[in-house]
């Protein structure tokens, strides 16, 4: 189980561009990506924990999204906390922060409209997200075993914590079951994405998702906090005991969408059990004149839900999560 998420074959030292790191040192390289308008040279940082002995190499990333806030909080703290100079295997490659343009910009998506996370492999002399997802592909997905993705909601979408894997891939999987995050789903892999990039290069990528945009959530900080520590522990990385739950595994999701437009009313949130034709949320005019109800389409469990006050007719209200 441990071995086979590990490169058979590789060098002792860990590179990065032109800098090697050797067995038992920890280094930061940057990355060029461009310059800000005013000439200020934007970079990617890379963090590399090269513990002295063997073990799985892997990537722990966030702000893929510039303002998917609570990634970033969550591996700023593994950074601060010191857990990863104590590594006794293995190696950690933390890139806490990866879309530095639209992270100053309070923005999910890049100046000139583009998302990284549709951006991959990228290419070194194309867009700005085109260069951020080059970096990754050339330098870092070549380095690792696998990696965990940190997301959140998007657009006053809240995402109750969750992994999704790739049902196709099973080492996938079984980072899913160490990580032990309360909900866990396969999600097939998006054209031009990382997951789907690193999927092609034979390293496995999970994808946490909890809290939403612009917003920090402390109990999606501490369920990403927890499944980081699940995964150095298992692959005795460091001395930590594993912290394990009971989670629930869905085979399948749907979007519940509103079928008016109006003031949006939530009567459920997410990490609630549903039951099929259970009422749970209404749509009213701005007026008093007219409402209709929001009905859940399934037995199911919610993933998530949308926090707008105003909605438009076929708006994602609820993200739900069951098996057939």
């Amino acid at each position: 189980m441990k071995e086979k998420h590990m490169s058979p074959d590789r060098n002792p030292y860990i590179q990065m561009g032109t800098v090697q790191i050797q067995p038992g040192e920890y280094q930061t390289v940057t990355f060029l990506v461009g310059k800000l308008p005013i000439g200020q040279k934007v970079g990617i940082k890379i963090h590399i924990f090269h513990s002295p002995n063997p073990g799985p190499r892997i990537l722990l990333l966030a702000g893929v999204h510039g303002d998917e806030i609570n990634g970033v909080f969550t591996l700023k703290n593994i950074l601060e906390n010191g857990m990863l100079h104590q590594l006794k295997a293995g190696s950690v490659i933390v890139v806490p922060l990866l879309n530095v343009y639209s992270f100053l910009n309070f923005s999910r998506d890049l100046p000139d409209g583009k998302d990284v996370n549709r951006s991959f492999p990228g290419n070194a002399r194309g867009s700005l997200a085109s260069r951020m997802a080059s970096v990754v592909t050339k330098r870092i997905l070549p380095e690792i075993d696998f990696g965990i993705d940190f997301h959140t909601g998007s657009s006053l979408r809240y995402n109750y914590p969750q992994v999704r894997y790739t049902k196709s891939d099973p080492k996938s999987k079984e980072l899913a079951d160490i990580f032990n995050a309360p909900v866990q789903f396969p999600m097939a892999t998006i054209s031009n994405s990382l997951r789907k990039t690193a999927r092609l290069m034979h390293k496995p990528i999970v994808v946490f998702e909890g809290g939403e945009s612009m917003r920090l959530d402390e109990y999606s900080n501490k369920i990403a906090a927890t499944g980081i520590s699940n995964i150095l522990s298992h692959f005795d990385m460091i001395h930590e005991d594993i912290k394990k739950s009971e989670h629930l595994d869905f085979g399948h999701t749907a979007w519940i969408r509103a079928t008016s437009a109006g003031i949006f009313t939530s009567y459920r949130s997410s990490g609630e059990h549903v039951a099929k034709s259970e009422i749970i949320g209404s749509i009213s005019d701005p007026f008093g004149e007219q409402i209709s109800s929001v009905v859940a389409s399934k037995d199911g469990f919610l993933i998530g839900h949308n926090q707008a006050a105003v909605v438009n007719h076929g708006d994602a209200l609820y993200h739900l999560a069951f098996n057939k």
